[in-house]
C-alpha cells in the first residue's frame, strides 16, 4: 500500500544544530553577547524560530527589546547558511529513495523557515524527493498544532509522520496520526516517555519498518 509519509527535518533528516549555532552566534557576537554552546542551543531546537530566539534572550538575559532584531538577524542568516551533506544522519538518502521507488509520496513537516527549509533540502540534494514542503512560517501556526502536519498530509487517508521530538509527538498525537520516532535525534525525553507507533535509530530499518506499518493501515 501507498502511504504519504512526512517527516520533520532537524534532528530527523540532518543534524542542524551546527549550522543554527553558527546564526545563533554571529548575531549574539554583533551585541557582545555569547557565545552559546551548540548542546545549549540544540535544547532550544524544536519549536520554531521565534521559540528559539525568545529562549536564546532569556538564556542571556537580554532586553526585551531586543529579541525582534535579534529574531530578523538569526532569520536573515538562517535563509542562507550552508548545510553540508554531511549533515544528513546516516542512511538518510538511501532510505528516502527506496521509499520513493516504493511508490510512497513524502513530504516535510518542519518548524524551520520555509526559506531556510528550501536552501537545506537544495544543499543535501533532497528537494526532488519531496512533493510538498511545509515550513514553520507556512501556516498561521506552528507544530504541535496539527495544521502543519494536515497539509504536508495533503489530506491523505493512509498516512504516517516521522520526527524525533517531543513537538512532533505530540503533532503526530494532535492529528491522529501514528508517529515512527527517531531515536537519535533532539529529544529531551526518553522514548518511553513519548507517545509513539514505533521507534528506529538508524535510517537503514526505516523502509522495513514502514512496509510492516503499511501492511496494517
Amino acid at each position: 500500500m501507498s502511504l504519504t509519509i512526512a517527516f520533520d527535518l532537524d534532528g530527523t533528516l540532518i543534524d542542524s544544530v551546527p549550522q543554527i549555532a553558527d546564526c545563533v552566534n554571529t548575531a549574539l557576537a554583533t551585541r557582545g553577547a555569547g557565545p552559546l554552546t551548540q548542546r545549549t542551543v540544540q535544547g532550544f531546537v524544536g519549536k520554531g524560530l521565534p521559540a528559539l530566539v525568545r529562549q536564546v534572550a532569556r538564556e542571556l538575559r537580554l532586553p526585551e527589546a531586543d529579541t525582534d532584531p535579534l529574531h530578523g538577524e538569526i532569520l536573515a542568516l538562517y535563509t542562507r547558511v550552508e548545510t553540508p551533506a554531511s549533515a544528513l544522519y546516516p542512511g538518510v538518502r538511501a532510505a528516502l529513495a527506496v521509499l520513493r521507488d516504493e511508490g510512497h509520496s513524502l513530504a516535510i513537516c518542519t518548524n524551520k523557515p520555509h526559506a531556510a527549509t528550501l536552501k537545506c533540502l537544495a544543499d543535501t540534494g533532497l528537494t526532488l524527493l519531496f512533493d510538498r514542503v511545509i515550513g514553520g512560517d507556512s501556516l498561521p501556526t506552528r507544530k504541535p498544532d496539527p495544521a502543519m502536519l494536515h497539509a504536508a498530509l495533503d489530506g491523505s487517508g493512509t498516512a504516517l509522520y516521522v520526527g524525533d521530538s517531543e513537538t512532533d509527538a505530540e503533532t503526530a498525537e494532535a492529528a491522529g496520526i501514528p508517529f515512527l520516532l527517531f531515536t537519535e535525534g533532539y529529544r529531551k525525553s526518553a522514548v518511553e516517555d513519548l507517545s509513539h507507533t514505533a521507534s528506529f535509530s538508524s535510517f537503514a530499518d526505516l523502509p522495513n519498518l514502514i512496509a510492516t506499518r503499511s501492511s496494517s493501515l
